[in-house]
This record gives C-alpha cells, sequence and structure tokens, in this order.
C-alpha cells in the first residue's frame, strides 16, 4: 500500500503524523511511503531521515493526496486539504467531527473513509491514540496556566508554588481522566494548593491513593464549583466525552464570581468548549479575557512541544497504520472491533453515534459500512 503523510498547515502545528522510524517500520512490511517535503521540519526530522529510512519525497500536498491509498495526519484535514480527498481513500488522523459542521460535511461529500484516532478503543476501555497527547496536554496546562497568571499577560501575578509566609495558587481540575492526572501531577510538582473534581468514586479513590494526599479531590456538581470558584486562581477543564462535544462547566454568569485576572485553561477546546465563554485560540495569540478572567484556549495545545508529541503519538498509531496498511481498512477493522470503533465516516455515509447526536445527521453503523 502507499502510505501517504503531509505537512500539517494548520496555524502553528508543528507535529507530523509518522516520524523516520515509523516510515522505516512500513517499508520494511513492504510499503511505499510518500512524505511531503518539509513535513518533519517543525518536530526536528529532516527530509534525509525520511529518505534514509526508505520514503520517498514529494514536492507538494497535492502529490500526496492524489497518489496515496492512506493517508496519516495529526489535526483534521483544513479546508485546502478536505478538497483533495477522494472515495476509496482512508485517511486516519484526529477529526474531533461534534463540534465541526463544516469538516463533517466535507468528509461526507468526499466519499473518503475516514478512522478517528480520538474514538479508537482498547481493551481497558480507554482511547489508547488520544492518551498521549491527553497526556502532554495535560502536562502543558498547569505551565500555560501559570504563564496566563503573570501579571503582564493579564493574569493575577500569583506564583504556582507561592514563597514562605505566601499561599501557593489555588488550582481546580474538572476531570479525573488522562488530562486531568496529568495536569494535577504538574500543579502538585509545582507547589500549587490543587483540587480535583471528578464524579467517578473509583477514580478519586485511584487520585488519592496515588497523591498520597497531596491533593484534594472533590465530588464533581455545580455546588463544588459554586464553591471553589470563588477562590481559585486556575481553573483547567480536562473533561473529555469520547467522540462528542465537551461539557460546558462553567457559564459566564459563574465568571463574575471569580477573582479578578484568575485563569482558564480549555484542554478540550478542540472537542468543544468547558467554559462556555470558551473560544478556540492559536500559540500565537494564546489568551484572551472576559469579564477580568484570563481564558488559555489553545486548540493544539501539544503542537507546542512538537517533537515529543510526535513521538508520542508515533509511537500509539504504528500498530494501527500498520495493520491498515498490511491489511486494508476494512479486514483490520474486521479484525479489531477497538479499530472499528474509530470508524467515523464512509462513503458518504456517517458511523460514529455520538457525532451523529451532535450534529442532528443519521448514522449507520460501522459494521454495517465494513459490507458497503
Amino acid at each position: 500500500m502507499l502510505i501517504g503523510c503531509p505537512k500539517e498547515v494548520k496555524p502553528q502545528e508543528y507535529r507530523v503524523g509518522l516520524t523516520p522510524a515509523a516510515v522505516r517500520e512500513a517499508v520494511a512490511h513492504g510499503h511505499a511511503v510518500l512524505i511531503e517535503a518539509g513535513a518533519g521540519a517543525g518536530a526536528g526530522f529532516t527530509d534525509d531521515d525520511y529518505a534514509a529510512a526508505g520514503a520517498r519525497l514529494a514536492g507538494a500536498a497535492e502529490e500526496v493526496f492524489a497518489e496515496a491509498e492512506l493517508v496519516v495526519k495529526v489535526k483534521e484535514p483544513q479546508a485546502t486539504e478536505r478538497r483533495r480527498l477522494r472515495e476509496g481513500q482512508v485517511l486516519f488522523t484526529y477529526l474531533h467531527l461534534a463540534p465541526d459542521p463544516e469538516q463533517t460535511r466535507d468528509l461526507l461529500a468526499s466519499g473518503v473513509t475516514a478512522i478517528a484516532y480520538e474514538t479508537v478503543t482498547d481493551r481497558a476501555g480507554g482511547l489508547p491514540l488520544l492518551a498521549p497527547m491527553s497526556e502532554v496536554a495535560g502536562r502543558l496546562a498547569p505551565q500555560a496556566g501559570a504563564w496566563t497568571l503573570q501579571k503582564a499577560n493579564g493574569g493575577r501575578g500569583v506564583l504556582m508554588g507561592g514563597v514562605p509566609g505566601v499561599r501557593p495558587a489555588n488550582v481546580v481540575i474538572v476531570g479525573g481522566g488522562v488530562v486531568g492526572t496529568a495536569a494535577a501531577r504538574v500543579a502538585v510538582g509545582m507547589g500549587a494548593n490543587v483540587t480535583v473534581l471528578d464524579r467517578s468514586v473509583p477514580r478519586m479513590s485511584y487520585l488519592d491513593d496515588v497523591f498520597m494526599g497531596r491533593l484534594t479531590t472533590q465530588y464533581s456538581s455545580a455546588e463544588a464549583l459554586d464553591e471553589l470558584l470563588p477562590t481559585a486562581d486556575m481553573v483547567i477543564g480536562a473533561v473529555l466525552i469520547p467522540g462528542a462535544a465537551a461539557a460546558t462547566l462553567v457559564s459566564r454568569d459563574q465568571l463574575a464570581r471569580m477573582l479578578p485576572g484568575a485563569a482558564l485553561v480549555d484542554v478540550a477546546i478542540d472537542q468543544g468548549v468547558c467554559f462556555e465563554t470558551s473560544r478556540p485560540t492559536t500559540h500565537q495569540d494564546p489568551i484572551y479575557e472576559v469579564d477580568g478572567i484570563q481564558h488559555y484556549c489553545v486548540a493544539n495545545m501539544p503542537g507546542a512541544v512538537p517533537r515529543t508529541s510526535t513521538k508520542a503519538l508515533s509511537n500509539a498509531t504504528l500498530p494501527f497504520v500498520l495493520a491498515l496498511a498490511d491489511r486494508g481498512w476494512r479486514q483490520a477493522c474486521e479484525d479489531d472491533p477497538h479499530l472499528l470503533a474509530g470508524l467515523n465516516v464512509h462513503a458518504g455515509q456517517l458511523t460514529y453515534y455520538a457525532v451523529g447526536k451532535a450534529l442532528g445527521i443519521d448514522v449507520i453503523s460501522p459494521a454495517l459500512a465494513l459490507k458497503r
């Protein structure tokens, strides 16, 4: 199979879908790999690295999309890229369709078979292709929030760990999953006073055990947020509903209860909004203010550390890339129900229920799509 990897074109996105190491593995499996020239430069991989691994270099993205049977990316295809997709082609990347009706319509119109990283599952019920980027984003969130809290950036001017005689920052993390746990690890390490809200009692027990009393867990509810918001220096939104739009946790009315210059960090912004006042921002212009509260809502947070992120993502996606290339998407999905769970679009039909519910579009089952 011919596997193609174009350069990412989303603003300030420096990751790349395949590392040279992944290319080497694909070539060893008997596949050809076409990489757009310069695709890996942002992550520190040169064209020579890819050539040495056995890839053929393409001068432009058009060539990659025109020739590749399987297109491997990082971020959702942008409008210019969607126009290049075609029926019979397989797209393997993050999609986050639930909050993006325009992308969904374009993918349906293209006839492409689109498999989303974020809805591929594993035997434990986890999301193995989302987890590595959730780890990165979670660990970045307190760092980004700490920067946002600096006075020069419009924040309260509070140091995360305080100093002797001055209290540390109060950090509230809503969601105790992969993102929330990673965020808590860094925030606790920075010396902040951390509270994690979650609705799973077993998860809260796990966090209590792992952090050995260095943070507070509390059952997530509107009442709990009302109690915590007036003293929070930073709130990190870390709630994810697989494949669906993120839950809105903090309304605009609640901003009035917060401390002036407090920071909201919306890690789920690419899947919806955790805060009613959230809107996607970029690394180039990451912060904006609403009612005196600073919002950090960068939609591709892991793109800030592209080398780490690319390696972590490629480690997770490579077995699935090889399965799709070795067996074709139908057989690979038939053999692996967890990969089949990643199927979101096929031949003009939506195949993921949560997306259909969010956008009001009819859905067929992935199993039925295998027969079409």
